[in-house]
């Protein structure tokens, strides 16, 4: 069964006023468009757009409230329960987004019934678990680049950075000894963690942060071009702008600053700390709303609660690889068994075989460019650009034709224990 779906961008003020518009073909509100959600969200459950085709829901948590055998498959409903596992996104990111973590499953579990069984309202600003699922998620560049900080940098580069800067600021500056705290919890036995901490916490006391964040924008400035990080100094500048005088700036210097090309991706798995900075990008996350907090944002920040998420364990871009099952398919397979993307070039398909993609749960497709038509086991649709459609687990296997691109999100071939 394929259902015809839609829903409004959300208008958070770091969203682009023209990226989603025109990417699908849509009018620009001319407020920030953000992100678009389509999934089962009950922040924002996407629209459905033919109610007779549901028994009259109207949205796609009504309808699974109501049928959740129809729309999610009996067999999936007995195994997760009633719900969509994962939320399609589709994010245009026109200034830097939060710094953010998110637990693993079990952290996700025991932080819901701790905060739970403490009486803190779910919609409290201080509360940190909004539910009992993890949240790991991937990011597909559609625009021509997309720029993120992701995970812990070496901690040489890191210490390197500090070096240079601290050069960099005897040559004009009265008091050299600024960074010397940073650069001693940089030299700490865990010094990646001693370093976050002290900035988000301890070392405001003082004011050693406040002049630190203060020095490292100065300098940043005025960094030759040739340094080896000036993108990284750029980065400072740039987030100095949008959150003045937030420990976050500077301890964006810790992260991988990463730019994907069209058509990369990138795998965010719990206690990866990282911030969108700007692009245009298909998300896939698994349905949650727990979200830590480490900076650049006047929401609250949980110091301790993000220091016991926080994998700490310097990383490369974590580049998620895609499969090339058949030329035109790219499929970003995760190791989460909530979800699995399909990047889908019908028309470069064709010239082998149709785009194949087996089901083992519900699925969503989103048309960003030309015409394809889907077919499943019972029925097919034809989606333009802009159109989206939730598919019910009895179409079996999809086959994509046409001329057009498409991405379909679906639950992994894993099911969770």
């Amino acid at each position: 069964m394929f259902v015809a779906i839609s829903n409004t961008p959300r208008d958070y003020a770091w969203g682009s006023t023209t990226a989603i518009a025109g990417l699908l073909g849509t009018t620009p509100s001319g407020s920030p468009e953000a992100e678009l959600w389509l999934g089962a969200h009950p922040g924002s459950p996407s629209r459905i757009d033919d109610p007779t085709r549901t028994e009259g829901a109207d949205d796609l948590v009504e309808w699974i409230g109501a049928d959740a055998a129809t729309a999610l498959g009996a067999e999936n409903v007995a195994e997760s329960g009633a719900r969509l596992p994962f939320l399609l996104k589709v994010l245009a990111a026109g200034g830097p987004l939060s710094l953010q973590a998110h637990p693993s499953p079990a952290q996700a579990r025991a932080g819901f019934a701790r905060e739970n069984a403490a009486g803190i309202p779910l919609d409290a600003p201080d509360r940190n678990y909004k539910d009992a699922f993890h949240k790991p998620e991937l990011v597909v560049a559609v625009s021509p680049t997309f720029d993120a900080l992701c995970g812990f940098r070496p901690l040489a580069e890191a210490r390197d950075i500090v070096k240079e800067l601290t050069v960099l600021g005897r040559a004009d500056a009265p008091d050299p000894t600024v960074f010397d705290p940073f650069w001693e919890r940089l030299s700490d036995a865990d010094p990646l963690r001693s370093a976050v901490e002290w900035l988000l916490r301890s070392g405001r006391e003082g004011g050693a942060v406040d002049a630190l964040v203060e020095r490292v924008v100065q300098l940043a400035g005025s960094a030759p071009e040739t340094s080896r990080f000036a993108v990284e100094y750029a980065t400072v500048t740039s987030l100095a702008a949008s959150y003045p005088g937030d420990p976050g700036i500077v301890l964006s210097l810790l992260l991988n600053h990463v730019t994907l090309r069209q058509g990369e991706a990138l795998y965010l798995p719990a206690g990866n700390i990282h911030a969108y900075l700007s692009g245009l990008g298909i998300e896939l996350m698994a349905a949650s709303d727990n979200v830590l907090r480490g900076g650049l944002t006047p929401k609250h920040i949980d110091v301790e609660e993000l220091l016991d998420v926080l994998d700490f364990t310097p990383v490369d871009e974590p580049l998620l690889v895609p499969e090339t099952p058949s030329p035109g398919v790219h499929v970003f397979r995760p190791d989460v068994p909530d979800f699995v993307l399909y990047d889908i070039d019908a028309q470069s398909s064709a010239t082998d075989a149709p785009a194949a993609v087996p089901l083992t749960g519900a699925a969503i497709a989103l048309c960003t460019a030309g015409t394809v038509t889907i077919a499943g086991a019972r029925s097919s649709v034809t989606v333009t650009r802009g159109e989206s459609v939730y598919v019910t687990p009895d179409e079996a296997s999809l086959t994509i034709t046409g001329a057009g691109t498409v991405y379909l999100a679906t639950v992994g071939v894993t099911r969770r224990d």
